[in-house]
C-alpha cells in the first residue's frame, strides 16, 4: 500500500520548481512569440486597418500594443530578462482578449493565466533577470 501510495505521488521524480518555471516561460514565450507576436509584425500594414479596438485608441496603436507584448514581451519571457514586467504586459493584452475581443474562447485564458503565474513566481533561477540568484 505504501509503496502504491508512493507511486501515485510520483515522488521517483525529481521535483524542481526552477525547471517549472522555464518550461513555462520557453512555452508560452515560444508559443506566444511564433504563433501571434511574429505574424503580427511581418504583417504590420495588412493588419493595422482592420485590427479590433477595444480601447478605443486606433486600430494601429491597438496591433502596436499587441506587438508590444506578443512579440517584444516573449522574447524577454523566454530570456527570462524583466520577466514580472513582460508577464504584466502579457495579462493586460489577454485580458483584453479574454474579456473583450474573445469571451469565452479558452486560448486567450490560457495564456492569461500562465502570465499571472509569472507574475506571481517571476522568471526562476534559470532566467537571465537581475535580481534572480
Amino acid at each position: 500500500m505504501k509503496s502504491l501510495l508512493s507511486f501515485l505521488k510520483l515522488s521517483f521524480l525529481p521535483q524542481s520548481t526552477d525547471l517549472g518555471l522555464l518550461v513555462l516561460r520557453l512555452s508560452t514565450g515560444v508559443m506566444m512569440l511564433a504563433l501571434h507576436g511574429l505574424p503580427k509584425v511581418l504583417d504590420f500594414s495588412a493588419k493595422s486597418a482592420g485590427f479590433p479596438d477595444p480601447l478605443g485608441v486606433g486600430p494601429g496603436v491597438s496591433l502596436s500594443l499587441a506587438i508590444l507584448a506578443e512579440f517584444i514581451g516573449s522574447i524577454l519571457i523566454i530570456l527570462g530578462l524583466f520577466t514580472r514586467g513582460a508577464a504584466l504586459l502579457g495579462i493586460s493584452t489577454m485580458a483584453v482578449a479574454a474579456l473583450i475581443v474573445s469571451p469565452g474562447e479558452e486560448l486567450p485564458l490560457l495564456y492569461l493565466f500562465a502570465y499571472i503565474a509569472l507574475l506571481a513566481a517571476g522568471g526562476g533561477r534559470f532566467a537571465l533577470d537581475p535580481h534572480v540568484k
